[in-house]
């Protein structure tokens, strides 16, 4: 019967080429609109680290010393980070902050470069999954004696070295020469989760976490001492002195810790309680009854990371999407009352309500899965024009397996709810009245 009724769905699109062409059009445009939006956002709201995401959380306390805050700072001071850090509580932990520094290469005749530079200990590498294309990340070893050693993004190995293995090669920072023990694969987190920060701050405007990844990684103390006063702080609660952030009354540090197991969590959610009150009664925290430990997912709800202009725009797609269906059932009752007639003759015929419906939706759905084609390359083309957008995130917007399949299956659903109502009303006109009038 299926294959009946697209027979007569496709001689009755061939029968009015014009009105067909209206409604293939008005679904393509608004798919290929709301399809392009929905996509960047689910691009940019994926979870970054699939399958481990769980076990990772981000605790947070409050070393303000002034009056008790609504929430605690995104980041922490150097000495609530470090004794967290080296309790070895979690099953992995690290220290994160970022920093920016004049790099060159003795072996390479180039200019020195302004590099992006990460602060980090040696579970970084493992914890983010963060792949490899030559070497490896330092051990908790180098984190203790200071080496000077570094790991390089795959695009600074391209630019310095031709792409080719620097295992064991020199990198100048500032005034510090540094071995380079790993090269990174082509790595971009989206966002870039781990430097989340400060977002509900922000205004919306957090296009900036999706950036490409820091150029060099350093161990955390060893940094401190190449690039001395040149970390990026978040605030502080008066003066400070950059060249002693470690005692500084600043916020710049941030912590992550990995804990596989849901006891884990419990355990290590007391033990930041139990020394945030350890802090205050030792008179260093004013405020120890507001520390937090979201998940990584929560961590970034949070900070709400996704742009806003990105909402605005994928609800503005959505309601010329609504818009484009109003006009497509329009479309679709003009079109099957004009067809009363040969209704009326299938009904006479013995043919049912129910036959009847089911004959408009399938045309329906058949225009649907046409306006979805269209859709698509529309979509295809509305992503192409984002990526030539100046905006952080442009080189990361890309049509996956998902939303290939969700392109249709939006495109048919939408045409087979526009096509209800009309079904509805063709399916119940009298059959008698209709065959008087041929």
């Amino acid at each position: 019967m299926l294959g009946y009724y697209l027979d007569l769905a496709l001689r009755s699109l061939k029968r009015n080429k014009v009105l067909t062409a209206l409604m293939v059009i008005a679904i393509a445009v608004g798919i290929g609109a709301s399809m392009t939006t929905l996509t960047v956002m689910h691009l940019l709201s994926g979870d970054p680290l699939p399958g481990k995401s769980g076990t990772l959380f981000y605790p947070q306390v409050d070393p303000d010393p002034g009056p008790k805050q609504k929430h605690p700072y995104d980041v922490m001071d150097y000495r609530s980070a470090f004794d967290l850090w080296s309790a070895h509580r979690a099953d992995r932990q690290t220290m994160i902050a970022s920093s920016q520094l004049r790099l060159t290469s003795p072996q390479v005749n180039l200019p020195p470069l302004m590099a992006k530079a990460l602060s980090t200990t040696s579970d970084f590498f493992p914890m983010f999954d963060v792949p490899f294309r030559y070497g490896n990340g330092w051990t908790a070893q180098d984190d203790v004696s200071r080496a000077r050693v570094a790991v390089i993004s795959s695009d600074l190995n391209d630019k310095l070295f031709n792409g080719a293995n620097s295992v064991g090669r020199t990198l100048r920072l500032r005034d510090t020469d540094m071995r380079i023990i790993g090269v990174l694969a082509p790595w971009r987190p989206s966002p870039q989760f781990y430097e989340v920060a400060g977002g509900r701050y922000s205004n919306g405007d957090t296009a900036s976490f999706y950036g490409r990844p820091e150029d060099v990684f350093m161990p955390f103390e060893s940094s401190l001492e190449v690039n001395s006063g040149g970390m990026n702080v978040f605030t502080c609660w008066s003066l400070p002195d950059p060249a002693h952030l470690k005692t500084a009354p600043c916020v710049w540090v941030a912590v992550w810790v990995q804990l596989n197991d849901a006891a884990g969590v419990v355990r290590y959610r007391h033990f930041v309680a139990d020394y945030a009150a350890q802090q205050k009664a030792m008179g260093r925290f004013a405020h120890a009854d507001d520390t937090r430990m979201p998940s990584l997912m929560e961590w970034l709800d949070y900070n709400q990371v996704v742009p806003s202009d990105v909402r605005l725009q994928t609800w503005l797609a959505f309601a010329f999407l609504l818009i484009c269906l109003f006009n497509t059932v329009g479309l679709l009752l003009a079109k099957f009352l004009r067809r009363a007639g040969e209704i009326g003759v299938r009904r006479a015929l013995g043919a049912s309500r129910t036959a009847v419906f089911a004959q408009c939706l399938v045309e329906a759905g058949l225009i649907g899965l046409l306006g979805g084609a269209g859709g698509l390359l529309l979509t295809l083309f509305g992503l192409w024009l984002v990526r030539r957008q100046p905006v952080e995130y442009a080189d990361l917007v890309h049509l996956d397996t998902a939303m290939f399949l969700v392109t249709f299956a939006l495109a048919i659903a939408a045409s087979l709810l526009a096509g209800v109502l009309p079904a509805l009303r063709a399916s119940r006109m009298p059959p008698g009245l209709q065959l008087k009038t041929l």
